[in-house]
């Protein structure tokens, strides 16, 4: 087997390819300190449940409300995606709230969704779609890029906040998604973006004024030369923040670059300050030491912060003492993307197998259907904020 380059779950095409090879050759982690490393033991096996299968688009985002409704992501990134918002209903896939929403239109990118990501229910029990407006990883334009909540009650779109250039260039890739609603008088959300000029973009809910933080940061930027160990191939990979996760008072903001064995926290009061300067939130930054090869990253109400390991098939807990346990391994479990913990004291995983594309072995496409959503229980509750 040719040696491949793996773009994570959030670079498919050459150009985009391209585009992070070029931006990220001179990263380096230095410019912040790592405690010593710890390493999670990794268990022979695991329980865990199959809540749903899906045969046919490949899935990234899930989510549960407070009533048990599960939502999920299917990003427009080369299969047939009819939808990119579903909603499981007995077992399928659904359109969500309406196929016509979920319509690709070019001419109407403001309107509909284009390609989401990520998808989550607040502490409000709205769901919120991220529309990263770039199908294919072709870049996106004006409209695209977007975050759009739907009142869970009504099934009704009630708010669309557009990201302007500045903030959401076309470059940019708009990947996970976490919220405080305490904080500004409508809430707060938190986005990272692993491409073009890596950072941590935030969003006044109220008002709609949206801002970046940490641009190009070494603790936002992948490890240059950072090699993964896939089905038992080394295989080079540079992508930037990817996974995100909020602690329970609201304080600290947990992330992690895909490409890295790295895991960082940052003030959010320094992030949420929209006079703050690009030093000043820097300042605020925390090596936390080693972590996994992780994609999505999760919070519980204790404090515990959750992530997969790509390279081991399996799924981490970290306390907040720093230490790892792995809570879940199975071969089956490959490539699990994003997580979350939802009121029914479950962790919830998109597993699919996303490194097996064809675009990363010469066209043939490994991928072995169906994809899964799965689930464990914690014995706790999601970090909401209200």
């Amino acid at each position: 087997m040719k040696r491949r380059t793996i773009l994570s779950s959030t670079a498919l095409g050459l150009a985009a390819a391209s585009l992070v090879a070029t931006q990220f050759a001179g990263s380096s982690a230095s410019a912040h300190t790592a405690p010593g490393h710890h390493r999670p033991d990794r268990p022979t096996s695991g329980k865990y449940q199959v809540v749903a299968r899906f045969g046919d688009a490949m899935p990234t985002g899930i989510t549960v409300s407070r009533h048990g409704r599960t939502f999920v992501s299917f990003p427009r990134l080369g299969d047939n995606v009819p939808f990119t918002v579903a909603e499981i209903r007995d077992g399928k896939a659904v359109a969500y709230p309406n196929a016509e929403v979920n319509r690709q239109d070019p001419a109407d990118q403001a309107g509909h969704f284009q390609s989401v990501h990520s998808v989550v229910v607040d502490a409000a029990d709205r769901l919120w779609v991220l529309d990263s407006g770039s199908p294919g990883f072709a870049g996106s334009s004006y409209g695209g890029p977007k975050l759009v909540a739907i009142d869970l009650h009504t099934n009704r779109v009630v708010k669309k906040i557009v990201f302007p250039r500045d903030v959401v260039p076309g470059n940019s890739y708009l990947n996970d998604i976490r919220f405080d609603l305490r904080r500004g008088r409508g809430g707060t959300a938190y986005i990272t973006d692993p491409l073009g000029t890596t950072g941590i973009i935030v969003v006044d809910l109220a008002s709609g004024h949206s801002w970046r933080r940490l641009a190009g940061d070494p603790s936002t930027a992948p490890d240059k030369g950072f090699v993964s160990v896939l089905d038992g191939e080394r295989v080079p990979n540079e992508f930037g923040v990817d996974g995100i996760a909020i602690s329970p008072d609201g304080k600290r903001i947990t992330y992690s670059p895909l490409s890295s064995h790295r895991l960082y926290s940052v003030s959010a009061d320094a992030l949420a300050n929209p006079r703050a300067s690009d030093a000043q939130v820097a300042a605020t930054v925390r090596h936390l030491g080693y972590k996994p090869q992780a994609d999505g990253l999760e919070s519980d109400n204790k404090g515990r912060v959750y992530g997969a390991d790509e390279e081991h098939n399996s799924i981490w807990r970290r306390y907040p003492d720093g230490t790892f346990k792995t809570i879940v391994q199975n071969d089956k479990l490959h490539w699990i993307d994003t997580l979350a913990v939802a009121a029914d004291r479950h962790l919830y995983a998109i597993v699919n197998q996303f490194d097996r594309q064809g675009v990363f072995h010469n066209g043939k496409d490994l991928r072995q259907k169906p994809y899964l959503l799965v689930r464990l229980p914690i014995n706790a509750g999601p970090a909401y904020l209200r």
